[in-house]
């Protein structure tokens, strides 16, 4: 049966990645009278883009449109829109296939008056139109921090891994604080450009991260290190987890005017999201001990190799993807 399970997580893997839903970003700035730069990035799967593509309003001609680069799993490019006397205001954007994605699209549009306009579009909402007022949805941050978090599952698989060496809520609060604290630092740093790193070497280094927990667990003795000083490990290995939070920041940018407050909004969803996974796993686990359940060791042990599978698989294809 453990080989079982063992062969099914291996294939399960191959089908999962870390983060399946990231951000796509729309940016047109106004640089002449009624003349926009247009820039678009959008995440990659592996070698697959997906169908999605701006769309702005009839009168605008498109022109001077540069060449596709691909950086950190994500497609960029620019250029250069004319909107002729209508310009942009009161004019209909958005994205089409949005609707048929799991995806969002942060969306900033700057003007020459100064007016800036942000919102998040939504598969359930992919266009919106143009104020002239301008308007700012900076809780588009939140809920793209607590998105990152529920649907980045090498994260999940960290917080779980942890809850695996913790029995009682003393350390539990500890060490979560301890992950909260450390990647909050990084994640700061990273997305103020005051510290770079290649994202590619820090995805894959998380994934060993989540092998190591699930490797500590299994060899079931006390002393290890993580079962000794369960909060030092979730600390270290949080400043590294901060690094890839911030690699989904990097792909839709702070806003210039409100960047400290968008990045404490989207660490907030970050801590929302990871306070639902640790809640719906003491869930279980309240439900397993009110049943008085007695669960065999091959079936206790059944989640930390399908954790390490899934991690073994994330390491190799990131280190193949850095060569």
């Amino acid at each position: 049966m453990s080989r079982w399970l063992l062969a099914t997580a291996v294939f399960c893997a191959a089908s999962a990645s870390g983060h399946e839903v990231r951000p796509a970003y729309l940016g047109i700035t106004e640089i002449t009278p009624n003349v926009f730069e247009v820039l678009w990035k959008q995440p990659l799967l592996g070698d697959l883009r997906l169908p999605l593509e701006p769309v702005l309003p009839e009168h605008c001609v498109l022109a001077v449109r540069s060449v596709d680069d691909v950086r950190n799993a994500a497609l960029i490019q620019r250029w250069t829109a004319n909107c002729g006397a209508g310009g942009l205001v009161g004019s209909v954007i958005g994205i089409e296939g949005l609707s048929s994605t799991l995806t969002d699209v942060l969306v900033n549009v700057a003007l020459l008056d100064g007016t800036s306009i942000s919102t998040l579009l939504r598969p359930e909402a992919p266009y919106f139109t143009i104020d002239s007022k301008g308007r700012t949805k900076l809780p588009g941050y939140l809920t793209l921090g607590v998105e990152h978090l529920l649907f980045g599952f090498d994260h999940i698989l960290f917080v779980i891994g942890l809850m695996f060496f913790i029995s009682k809520p003393g350390p539990l609060i500890k060490a979560i604080t301890a992950f909260t604290i450390a990647h909050s630092i990084t994640l700061g740093v990273a997305a103020l450009e005051i510290v770079r790193l290649s994202q590619a070497p820090v995805e894959a280094v998380i994934a060993l991260s989540i092998l190591f927990l699930a490797v500590e667990r299994l060899r079931g003795a006390e002393a290890t290190i993580t079962a000794r000083h369960t909060w030092i490990v979730a600390f270290v290995f949080g400043l590294l987890h901060g690094f890839g939070f911030a690699g989904a920041l990097a792909d839709i940018g702070l806003p210039k005017a409100n960047a400290l407050w968008a990045l404490f909004l989207f660490n907030l969803g970050v801590e929302i999201g990871q306070l639902m996974i640790v809640a719906a796993a003491l869930m279980v686990v309240a439900c397993v001990r009110y049943a008085r359940l007695s669960l065999p060791r091959w079936l206790i042990n059944a989640p930390l190799y399908g954790i390490g599978s899934m991690a073994s698989y994330w390491f190799v294809s990131r280190t193949v993807m850095i060569f």
